[in-house]
């Protein structure tokens, strides 16, 4: 495609030097340019890469769009906003492959990852090849790919989206953060279903206030569409039982679809009997009552649970076969997964890391231990403050004895970290313990049989993040390591 052929989707723009060249790719990252590219400059949080656009010049770039003019030798298109310039220009050059995608997008504070799972499932069990973006991986049919953040940029994202079509998927199930939805990550996303989770306290050291943090969410419904077609209607699937649940049903006029515990939403569970391994439960529908047994622990699940369902309705797949793939799904790894090398006790590696994560998987507990509940904690470093002291508390009034500990330090002072977490909990039952992998071992060695030990806040996480270099650490290999030593 040339350049001026690509331009023609931009309104405004101004061009500094001459000339047209075929443009073979975009690149946002200076080290990816190659011959014939268009290299994007961003303002980022850490780095300007406008200051890299001479390199990328050096390794190919045919043109450059900026929001400035720079010394180079190559075309220059110089826009307000190379974001939002992106989104349009990627969603171009890559023929829009999110319209020929079946697309649904996952936000809330917590259930996401088990949310997007258990539909990418239901879809794969009803026969649709399908792709998967989110905090643990990208997936491709069978082929997973590392993930870096829970939502790509828009470049990265059109990227996948056309390497999804050419491979032939027809649905796409992906994670969409607050932070993607304000930063305009998914700005050219024709999405078909946004689905709502729930919303908690979470990433105030960005959004500053709740509201702020709601109003995000809140835009992967509003962009949702005003217009509506027979062949391709769209749907907001909304957890009921959420204080925000109306703000969001308010947001978007796509059609609505509630799920909860509550009498009232569309698809409700009624009759749980929550289990160790499983949990039991009555499906309410618009279509009748089922029986359903999961092989999943805790009333979260339930939540996720319905979500897929109510999903699953709105793309046309019957009940009865999103109850049966639910039923044969397995736990998600590092959520609510257990850790068992023979020990007279319980040992469970959960990603809980906002207050209500905690207390949600702490309540499950509490069902199935007959001893006591030890509970390692951290708080990553370079992120919300305000929750530390209540993740604290939540681990104190929860669980009979509290270990913090570092999680992701990253450039904050791991020790500056456990005080703000001890700010919460003075005269209560807990340890302060920098070593993460000391932490755990003094947990697993507290232990007597039956109780159990949550070690919280990585899960699925192979790394631990300590100033700006990144270590090998994986919290259930940690844990597998001192039981087998005992």
């Amino acid at each position: 495609m040339r350049l001026h052929t690509l331009l023609e989707v931009l309104p405004f723009f101004s061009v500094q030097g001459e000339g047209n060249p075929a443009i073979s790719n975009i690149a946002n990252h200076h080290k990816k340019v190659k011959s014939g590219d268009l290299f994007i400059c961003i303002n980022g949080l850490e780095i300007d890469s406008h200051s890299l656009a001479g390199v990328a010049e050096r390794n190919g770039a045919a043109a450059i769009l900026a929001e400035r003019t720079l010394e180079v030798d190559i075309p220059v298109i110089v826009v307000p906003d190379t974001k939002k310039a992106m989104a349009i220009l990627a969603d171009y050059f890559y023929k829009q492959p999110s319209h020929q995608l079946f697309l649904v997008g996952v936000t809330g504070t917590n259930g996401k990852t088990t949310t997007t799972l258990l539909i990418d499932q239901v879809f794969t069990q009803s026969g649709m090849k399908t792709g998967l973006i989110g905090t643990m991986h990208i997936k491709v049919g069978d082929e997973l790919q590392v993930s870096h953040n829970t939502t790509p940029d828009s470049l990265t994202l059109q990227q996948t989206f056309r390497s999804f079509c050419d491979k032939g998927v027809r649905s796409a199930i992906m994670e969409v953060s607050s932070h993607a939805l304000d930063q305009g990550r998914v700005h050219g996303c024709d999405y078909d279903i946004a689905v709502f989770t729930n919303l908690t306290q979470d990433h105030l050291d960005y959004h500053k206030t709740m509201d702020n943090y709601r109003n995000a969410k809140g835009l992967l419904f509003s962009q949702l569409g005003n217009t509506y077609f027979k062949k391709s209607p769209k749907y907001a699937i909304i957890n009921k039982d959420d204080e925000a649940a109306d703000y969001f049903i308010k947001s978007t006029a796509a059609h609505v679809v509630t799920y909860g515990l509550s009498p009232s939403a569309d698809f409700h569970a009624k009759d749980l009997i929550l289990g160790a391994t499983e949990t039991q439960f009555t499906l309410v529908s618009p279509f009748g009552e089922q029986k359903m047994v999961l092989k999943l622990a805790g009333q979260f699940n339930v939540y996720n649970a319905l979500a897929a369902i109510a999903t699953a309705f709105a793309a046309g797949i019957p009940i009865e076969e999103s109850i049966g793939s639910l039923e044969k799904a397995k736990g998600v790894r590092g959520r609510f997964e257990t850790i068992s090398e023979g020990q007279p006790f319980s040992v469970i590696v959960d990603y809980a890391h906002t207050p209500d994560g905690l207390k949600n998987v702490l309540e499950t507990i509490q069902t199935i231990v007959a001893g006591k509940v030890i509970v390692v904690v951290g708080c990553g470093g370079d992120r919300d403050r305000i929750k530390r002291p209540i993740m604290a508390e939540i681990a104190c009034d929860y669980g009979d004895y509290a270990i913090f500990t570092s999680d992701n330090p990253r450039t904050e002072d791991p020790v500056g970290i456990l005080k703000d977490m001890e700010s919460g909990v003075f005269g209560k039952q807990y340890q302060l313990i920098v070593d993460r992998k000391e932490a755990i071992k003094v947990a697993l060695n507290r232990a007597q049989p039956g109780d159990v030990v949550l070690i919280a806040g990585k899960g699925h996480e192979t790394y631990q993040i300590i100033g700006n270099n990144v270590y090998d650490f994986d919290d259930r290999e940690v844990a597998r390591h001192f039981i087998k030593g005992m």
